[in-house]
């Protein structure tokens, strides 16, 4: 089964878009709008007059926001395997095996 795509109108930099997404249209709106104020944020310090220059910075900035959660993400779920890995140890021998098995 495949979920509705939806077609959401937003503007982002003043240039009116059209998004077909399997996201709601209130994520659609939120994500433009996100990139709508990065890209806004880096034309307004001075350092970048060009929209498109500004649009690429803003996707590098993003993508690094991006990879800088997937990393915490990554240390948070090796804390919680080796927590897990230590909480079982504590438990008696018939309720010591892993969560599935």
């Amino acid at each position: 089964m495949s979920e509705k795509r939806s077609s959401v109108k937003v503007t982002i930099v003043g240039q009116d878009l059209t998004i077909r997404s399997d996201a709601t249209p209130e994520h659609t709106r939120e994500v433009a709008a996100y990139v709508d104020r990065t890209i806004r944020g880096i034309m307004n310090s001075g350092a970048v007059i060009e929209s498109s220059r500004a649009a690429i910075l803003a996707a590098l900035q993003i993508t690094d926001e991006l990879f800088r959660a997937r990393a915490t993400q990554q240390a948070v779920n090796e804390s919680m395997d080796a927590l897990s890995s230590e909480v079982r140890r504590w438990l008696p021998p018939a309720k010591r095996s892993p969560a599935g098995s």
